[in-house]
């Protein structure tokens, strides 16, 4: 995937999940804050195991 067409779907993403002004807001806040992606992104799931993260997504996805 290219980075236009990842932008791309993230605006979409963004927007059929947030509506649009939603979407602006929180573009607007990612910009305006110091946001280290690298940091959050291991501490999303607190020290999980991978076989803990793969059932709640199978979770989610069925619903079940």
């Amino acid at each position: 995937m290219t980075d236009t067409e990842l932008k791309i779907k993230g605006f979409e993403i963004l927007s059929s999940q947030l509506g649009l002004v939603e979407m602006e807001k929180f573009i607007s806040l990612i910009q305006l804050e110091k946001f280290d992606y690298t940091k959050w992104r291991q501490n999303l799931f607190g020290g999980m195991s991978g076989k803990d993260i793969s059932a709640m997504a199978m979770k989610s996805k069925t619903g079940k």
